[in-house]
């Protein structure tokens, strides 16, 4: 049967080597192939990606894996078959930092997410940062407009918003200011910095076959770095001390 590759939300510290420890655990058993998207900082200009490219080659030196770098900029750029076929073969797929509402605007419907979409659905492991965490839910919120102004996320773990760089969010925003940002049937999710949120099916659920009628499976995901996870309510906020199930988009396997 086919499976899904592991997943990971990350507050921060991508392709650095205080979150290598998350990155061998995403690539274990997979081809050393680590494709790298940076398009989240693409509104930031060239120097911006060329900073992302050059860390993310020193984290694939590290990792002994071989950088394979998405280019894409703009949505032209993301239904180009060109990169599409580069992500073939790929070991862990990585979206990093930046503007999440860019990210997911970008990528939603392209032959580039399709082609990330499947070689998930294959085994590659799939990792957002930051901007990149934020993506992968169902709703990008837009913090300066938190009862507006979002957008739709790539929906991968439909039912979280994400909040990363908790631990320095939360020092300028007070409780009550996330409020508005809780839905019903949505889980808040705050990471800290250097923190991962990772997942992956849960063993002999049947919940978690991938030929879920609906097209779901319930995940458990674990905090793992060197901060911690928070589960976000209206009133308060809960440190993930053990595993926290999620639903997952498994619709695509097949």
């Amino acid at each position: 049967m086919t499976s899904a590759g592991r997943l990971a939300l990350v507050g921060s510290g991508e392709y650095l080597p205080v979150m290598q420890e998350i990155e061998e655990w995403l690539l274990q058993d997979r081809p050393p192939r680590y494709v790298q998207l940076a398009t989240a900082a693409a509104p930031e200009g060239h120097r911006s990606l060329d900073k992302w490219h050059h860390l993310g080659a020193e984290a694939a030196q590290r990792l002994g894996a071989e950088q394979v770098i998405i280019d894409v900029r703009t949505r032209e750029d993301a239904n180009d078959p060109k990169w599409a076929a580069l992500i073939d073969g790929a070991g862990l797929i990585y979206l990093s930092g930046g503007n999440p509402g860019f990210l997911a605007r970008t990528l939603i419907g392209t032959l580039v997410w399709q082609a990330i979409e499947r070689e998930w659905c294959l085994g590659a492991a799939l990792a957002g940062c930051s901007a990149g965490a934020m993506a992968l839910g169902g709703y990008v919120p837009d913090f300066r407009h938190p009862r507006a102004g979002g957008v739709d996320g790539l929906g991968v773990i439909p039912d979280i918003r994400v909040l990363p760089h908790f631990d320095r969010y939360t020092k300028w925003v007070p409780d009550f200011a996330m409020r508005p940002l809780v839905a019903p049937g949505t889980y808040i999710v705050g990471i800290d910095e250097d923190t991962a949120l990772i997942g992956e099916p849960i063993i002999g659920d049947q919940s978690a076959a991938a030929d879920s009628k609906d097209g779901f499976a319930t995940w458990q995901f674990r905090a793992r770095g060197r901060q911690s996870a928070w589960r976000v309510e209206a009133d308060r906020r809960y440190r993930i001390n053990s595993a926290l199930a999620l639903r997952v988009n498994t619709g695509h396997l097949g």
